[in-house]
């Protein structure tokens, strides 16, 4: 088979061929590798080419058995790190000390273990802090829909190398919307999983709070479900463990699922501005499809999501979550990093943090914590699926949002693009970002689908339907393979 044959293939379908033995992993490898290596120059999705060491593991007979097989994959550098590779977070200063992790995470033992092959390293924001991808330490990641225009953040890198066609997933992490803004921005799927549906360990049981969860983006759903099969479950340790799926996760795509009570809003609470009218015309045309399919759709009531404290709670928990990055790297080092040393914005979190005492953070996680349950009570009180824009404002240009950009002008719209994520990984809830629609501009603009916690099975469901309803496959960004 050709190469121009695989490349738009989604991971399933690779695998299949591998399976089949029509296409050994070596084939597949060796077309993402020049895949990335014709796009990456204009689009600087990876950051650290790995293909030495994936040729010789595509070609080991000792390859991992799993779904994935022979399949390229791209990890994010942050949170999960490779044995022997480099590892920097978007951080010049581990750049400058050619940082490596001696060991692989468990999710990437689970990601190995699955079959898959990486690659490359993708790039990310200055410790997955922003919502655009653009480091200091390595460059801005470009949109492939648009060059000038920001892929998202903090999983820019893996959005952008989904979508122009350099693989069929990659992994990213969300820690207020890290997976879902680059699925929304560049036309990918993007699910951000139920609280301790994978593990963080061995290197953390939590991190920062409640509010990281680990994933991959992908172009289907199909996708989506098996790669949370192969990744779920917790490690040894965890403390939380979310609740295990009556099946395999994958059996869900293609499921009927029922008529649904959903609901749905497209604008943020009063203090963060009106969404974009591309925003609110993708909830409106979500919404119109989803009663033709026979679900009920009503306007969704959920005073919770607007309660002020939301944002005290954060505040007093983002700066303390970046002051700990700064002390913890300072410890792994060897000396200390001072707070210059850090891109402007991570420098002021870093600053306030210093400032929030033991029991004021506390208090913000109890506030979080207290904004979880009440935001829960809706779907506790018969509701099934919320629908959301994912980004309340059309897609940031490179620049806008960048760490050098003032801060009395990215702050508030920082604070309307995130309104519809981070809630979510407050309460920890199971959301995904899908390809539904397309601006007039020509830009994606993803829709956000929430299930209660631990409902994954069903929010698969009605993603596959409205895949079904509504394909996005044949859709191809100007700069693609």
């Amino acid at each position: 088979m050709g190469t121009d044959d695989l490349t738009w293939l989604d991971a399933t379908a690779q695998a299949a061929l591998v399976r089949a033995g029509e296409v050994p992993p070596t084939e597949l490898v060796e077309a993402a590798i020049a895949r990335v290596a014709a796009l990456n120059p204009a689009l600087n999705a990876v950051i650290y080419d790995r293909s030495e060491k994936a040729r010789t593991e595509a070609a080991d007979p000792a390859l991992s058995d799993g779904p994935f097989r022979g399949v390229p994959f791209l990890l994010k550098d942050c949170v999960a790190h490779s044995a022997g590779d480099p590892y920097h977070c978007g951080m010049q200063v581990l750049k400058d000390a050619g940082w490596v992790e001696p060991d692989d995470t468990w999710l990437v033992e689970r990601f190995r273990a699955a079959g898959f092959v990486i690659i490359g390293k993708t790039n990310l924001p200055e410790l997955a802090t922003s919502v655009t991808t653009e480091p200091l330490a390595y460059g801005a990641t470009h949109n492939p829909w648009s060059l000038d225009h920001s892929p998202g953040g903090s999983s820019g890198g893996a959005g952008a190398a989904v979508a122009s066609g350099m693989v069929a997933v990659a992994h990213g992490n969300d820690m207020g919307g890290s997976i879902r803004f680059p699925a929304s921005m560049c036309g990918a799927v993007g699910l951000k999983p139920s609280r301790a549906r994978s593990t963080l360990g061995p290197d953390f049981g939590e991190y920062w709070a409640m509010t990281t969860h680990e994933g991959v983006l992908t172009r289907s759903v199909r996708d989506t479900a098996a790669v949370l099969d192969a990744i779920a479950g917790p490690g040894v340790g965890d403390p939380y463990i979310a609740p295990a799926p009556v099946r395999p996760f994958a059996e869900e795509v293609g499921v009927h699922p029922g008529k649904l009570r959903i609901g749905f809003r497209s604008d943020p609470a009063d203090d963060r501005g009106d969404s974009h009218p591309d925003a609110v015309a993708a909830v409106r045309a979500t919404v119109e499809l989803l009663e033709q399919l026979g679900h009920t759709v009503e306007q969704a009531d959920i005073p919770a999501l607007d309660d002020p404290r939301f944002g005290e709670g954060i505040a007093s928990m983002l700066p303390v979550f970046v002051a700990r990055e700064l002390d913890r790297w300072s410890e792994r080092l060897g000396r200390e990093i001072a707070p210059s040393e850090l891109d402007p914005w991570n420098r002021m979190q870093v600053e306030v943090g210093r400032t929030i005492t033991g029991s004021a953070y506390v208090q913000g996680v109890e506030t979080a914590q207290a904004f979880a349950r009440g935001v829960a009570q809706w779907w506790a009180d018969g509701h099934d699926v919320l629908v959301t824009p994912m980004v309340a404002t059309e897609t940031p240009r490179l620049g806008e949002l960048g760490p050098e950009a003032p801060l009395d002008t990215a702050l508030p719209r920082l604070m309307t693009i995130t309104a519809f994520s981070m809630p979510f990984n407050i309460t920890g809830q199971p959301a995904i970002s899908l390809p539904l629609h397309w601006g007039n501009d020509g830009m994606p603009v993803g829709v956000q689908l929430v299930a209660a916690y631990g409902r994954e099975d069903l929010l698969l469901r009605v993603a596959s339907q409205l895949e079904t309803a509504r394909p996005w496959a044949d859709r191809r960004p100007p700069t693609s393979a």
